[in-house]
């Protein structure tokens, strides 16, 4: 019998998960037993994200040895960073006044969700302010750095590291090394750990349905459709475009991706394919050296579904309050959801946390949000699976761009380090 493959798997676990959510909707035991099993898979990923980043940054920032090169290649990445989330915002502001979410809807019919630990966190980060935000990439300590997952500060001091392991040539091979085998173990660590991720489906999934239920959706119903919607638009236009242009058919690319797409929208998790991405890119045809760039840097900096969702979420709010905002205040709603989702990301709830520090400075009420927390996992679900694919593409995009791009064969047939190729 044939073997299933992961994403089958995934989706068996993802079905599995819904259902049983449904059958015991309200019980409190299903969280008890179902959450340590998706903490567990979550920790797991976490565990193993930090040394294939810095490894593998390492290595390819050594491969570059040129920081004049180096320089460039980041003017690059964040360009294309800021034009593309950009055009996300844009998307997304059309979209919600065209087909108006939010107007309509009877306030008195929504369920509010706790929103609290948001506002703590938005409070947090305005306390640091923009300029500080940036200031805090350069780490004093990189070991607190690692334990506090500040990826743009691991990114930072791998870059430096990188640069030094290739200024010192013969000297610094063994360190080359060194981080080679790393890089491979953590690979094979990875495909290890993948093994779990349908229990681990099952289990987010599972707890999540059971707690909020199916009918939270049905007030809310033409905000989830029209965000879902908008998003396949996006990819299959904007980003296929982009791709064209790259040489890439983009649902060829998708296709590429469908194991780590499925995983990203099951546990709304990014870092649970970042390994996976990063060596996906590498053999499709992008040096290792952007690939380990790029990527990591664009969780960061290149949340192209969460800044779409923004932009519909604010929308919705207004419209919902019966606020009418005008072109110049849309403008304005623009230039600051440029600001803010970059200057904050990396945190958790990052979309809830960068519309509250949105919001405001518009004039829409912030206690909106309270209206949708419920079916955010469903969203953050969608805007995930958005966010891989642009990573993922980012990394083609800039290694055209420096005319390194080099497809090694087809699309369809490139599989993950530790797999056979189908």
């Amino acid at each position: 019998m044939k073997r299933i493959g992961l994403a089958w798997q995934i989706c068996i676990g993802l079905v599995g998960g819904i259902i049983v959510g449904a059958i015991f909707f309200g019980n409190p035991k299903v969280a008890e037993f179902l959450q340590p099993i998706g903490d567990i898979f979550i920790h797991l990923i976490k565990m193993i994200v930090i040394p294939i980043v810095v490894s593998s940054l390492i290595i390819g920032v050594a491969g570059v040895g040129d920081l004049k090169k180096l320089g460039k290649l980041g003017g690059k990445t964040l360009l294309y960073f800021e034009i593309i989330t950009t055009i996300a915002i844009v998307v997304g502001l059309l979209a919600a006044n065209i087909f108006q979410p939010g107007s309509g809807i009877d306030m008195s019919s929504l369920q509010k969700t706790d929103i609290g630990s948001y506002v703590a966190t938005t409070e947090e980060t305005k306390s640091h302010g923009f300029a500080e935000t940036f200031v805090h990439i350069v780490p004093t300590n990189i070991f607190q750095a690692m334990t506090e997952g500040n990826m743009l500060a691991i990114i930072f001091f791998s870059v430096f590291f990188g640069m030094g392991v290739a200024a010192i040539g013969e000297k610094g091979k063994p360190v080359l090394k060194f981080f080679e085998g790393t890089a491979d173990a953590m690979f094979f660590v990875t495909n290890q750990i993948m093994k779990f991720a349908p229990f681990g489906v099952f289990a987010l999934i599972g707890v999540t349905v059971s707690k909020f239920g199916v009918q939270s959706l049905i007030p809310l119903s033409k905000l989830t459709i029209l965000v879902y919607a908008t998003m396949i638009f996006f990819v299959i236009c904007i980003l296929g475009i982009i791709a064209r242009w790259a040489g890439i058919n983009i649902f060829q690319f998708i296709k590429l991706l469908k194991d780590e797409l499925i995983l990203a929208y099951s546990t709304a998790s990014s870092e649970t394919v970042l390994p996976r991405i990063m060596n996906k890119m590498e053999k499709l045809g992008c040096p290792k050296g952007i690939a380990s760039f790029v990527i990591p840097t664009g969780y960061s900096f290149n949340l192209d579904g969460s800044t779409l969702y923004q932009a519909i979420a604010a929308i919705f709010i207004a419209q919902m309050y019966g606020i009418d905002l005008s072109i110049g205040t849309q403008i304005s709603l623009v230039l600051v959801l440029m600001v803010t989702s970059k200057g904050i990301a990396g945190v958790p709830g990052v979309s809830f946390v960068v519309l509250l520090a949105t919001l405001g400075t518009v004039g829409i009420p912030v206690e909106g949000l309270a209206f949708i927390a419920g079916i955010d996992r469903l969203l953050d679900m969608a805007r995930t699976a958005v966010n891989v694919v642009g990573n993922s593409l980012a990394a083609v995009v800039i290694s055209k761009w420096e005319g390194q791009f080099n497809a090694t064969g087809r699309v369809d047939r490139i599989k993950t380090r530790g797999e056979e190729v189908s």
